[in-house]
């Protein structure tokens, strides 16, 4: 197990209102936090977004897809200038009766009190590890 340590309380308040914007379709609440460059990468889709304007969009159509629950961040990771957040999923898709529930990960690099660069894992593992992190309590 690796003692981390906690990030910046101002980061976390930036990426709680990420989440909490999110989880209530506010993405000009969300892309508040984000650098003008922000670039956004999906990695479990392959997606690649570049920019804060394109970044929003491809958010707002992600979030128009929900027919209702939400992403709830569980834990903050420091790691340098990188954040890794535990990500607990619980949505259902308009097009879908059953409910997804999934743990993931996502890392977000700042500068300047920005968001600059944002990443999603699938594995929480590979978040970790991109972020030079070799292991952590899963707790």
């Amino acid at each position: 197990m690796t003692d981390l340590p906690t990030p910046p309380a101002a980061e976390i308040d930036a990426l709680r209102t990420v989440y909490t914007s999110l989880n209530q379709n506010d993405v000009p609440g969300l892309i508040m936090v984000l650098d003008q460059q922000i670039e956004r990468l999906e990695l479990f889709s392959g997606g690649v977004y570049r920019g804060v304007a394109v970044v929003a969009e491809h958010v707002s159509r992600a979030r128009e897809t929900w027919a209702e629950g939400r992403c709830e961040p569980v834990r903050f990771i420091s790691a340098g200038d990188k954040i890794v957040v535990f990500v607990h999923v619980h949505v259902r898709l308009k097009h879908e009766s059953e409910w997804r529930d999934g743990q993931l990960a996502d890392v977000f690099t700042f500068r300047n009190g920005r968001v600059v660069e944002w990443r999603s894992y699938a594995q929480r593992q590979e978040a970790l590890q991109w972020a030079g992190i070799e292991s952590v309590d899963a707790a």
